[in-house]
């Protein structure tokens, strides 16, 4: 997958977590990555983000380590 469309999705994921009510949105992020994306996504999404992670929200990033 393209790096922009998987910011793309993983920044849209935090988007409508963050509109939810309560603190844990890295949480639901990261449930809601784990249950589905497939495992080569997942590690993409995460080579990425220790590369610097240019356009990740951050709501994405506090997500990775919960994956």
């Amino acid at each position: 997958m393209s790096p922009d469309k998987m910011v793309r999705m993983a920044n849209q994921i935090a988007t409508f977590f963050k509109t939810q009510p309560g603190e844990d949105a890295p949480a639901k992020v990261a449930a809601h990555i784990s249950d589905f994306w497939e495992p080569r996504m997942r590690e993409q999404l995460r080579a990425y983000a220790e590369s610097g992670g240019a356009g990740l929200d951050d709501t994405v990033v506090k997500a990775l380590p919960l994956v």
